[in-house]
């Protein structure tokens, strides 16, 4: 699969259910979602989609695809969407109090450092140039890789690129690595198959825990509780045939972003997916406030942020609980 195979896929997809979403019938409420086009991002749509969660709630879904969390962020600040979806890398945002987590989704492997052959450590890219979407995941465990081998971003050229443009410039040989992601990773082995793999979120687990999560504008969340409400339930339904049918929302998901289901299959592999009851029984007893803890920690050190918010402060969780 081509890069302009997987863009081309996945922005059909994503036109097809925008346009669903603007058909809404007059008793239905059209709730703008983001999304990135990947397992953890786009299965609990693909799936609610499919099993028809959306209208016994009034909701018509506008789904709009993403490249990245950050982006979401912007839109939801800008009153462009309702609820996003980002990684663990883009967890500094609601820790700055622009977004509220609404739902953990997943604990997230997918992140790499990569290397053009005859780098073969996190030592020799000392001085090469590393492509790396700001503010992301790929930021965050290129961070992790470099302070575990002594060093920091000042000891390479940091080039700040879209998610895209270091596929193609990797793909071209214009840096030397990467900090990216699957299911991109992909994409760049079949242009560069001697590419090398220098670490990655699972070396630095369980010491720490990397969560994607469901997040909302602040406005929603405050103003429109019952839209909350109603959209947490949709994505309850929606993990709990995740965490029973993974084949299935495998399927389903490689038929909303246009791609094979191999490719979403080895891109569903990068994750920990739990059922609504495992996540409440996470919630109640302090796992995920020690998951985002954990983070706001790593962001204080990498210096992204100064004072970020406690977990109780972003995260809604008595929303998330209530039946």
């Amino acid at each position: 699969m081509t890069r302009r195979q997987f863009v081309a896929g996945t922005s059909l997809a994503a036109a097809g259910l925008a346009f669903g979403g603007g058909g809404a019938r007059a008793d239905q409420q059209t709730v703008r979602i983001g999304y990135i086009a990947d397992f953890n991002g786009g299965s609990l749509y693909a799936i609610a989609e499919d099993q028809g969660y959306w209208e016994p709630e009034g909701l018509a879904p506008d789904l709009k695809v993403f490249t990245n969390g950050p982006l979401q962020i912007q839109a939801l600040g800008a009153g462009s969407l309702d609820f996003g979806y980002i990684g663990p890398g883009a967890l500094w945002l609601p820790a700055s109090g622009k977004t509220k987590v609404v739902a953990i989704n997943s604990i997230g492997f997918a992140d790499r450092v990569i290397a053009q052959d005859g780098i073969n450590s996190m030592e020799d890219l000392k001085g090469k140039k590393v492509g790396v979407p700001e503010g992301t995941s790929g930021d965050m465990v290129l961070r992790l890789a470099l302070q575990k081998a002594g060093m920091t971003v000042d000891d390479i050229q940091q080039i700040k690129m879209d998610p895209s443009t270091v596929v193609a410039a990797f793909s071209s040989k214009q840096i030397d690595a990467a900090g990216i992601w699957y299911p991109l990773i992909g994409i760049i082995k079949k242009n560069v198959p001697d590419m090398k793999e220098l670490a990655g979120s699972k070396d630095f687990y369980p010491e720490h825990s990397f969560p994607t999560a469901m997040v909302a504008r602040n406005e929603v969340v405050t103003e429109q509780p019952e839209l909350t409400a109603k959209y947490l339930r949709v994505l309850k339904k929606a993990m709990d045939f995740r965490a029973r049918n993974m084949e299935k929302s495998i399927e389903l998901t490689a038929t909303l972003l246009g791609v094979s289901v191999d490719a979403v299959k080895a891109d569903a592999a990068n994750g920990q997916y739990f059922s609504t009851a495992e996540l409440v029984g996470f919630t109640r007893d302090g796992t995920v406030d020690k998951w985002l803890s954990g983070m706001n920690e790593l962001f204080t050190s990498f210096g992204k942020l100064d004072k970020p918010l406690p977990p109780k402060e972003f995260y809604t969780v008595d929303l998330f609980i209530a039946d």
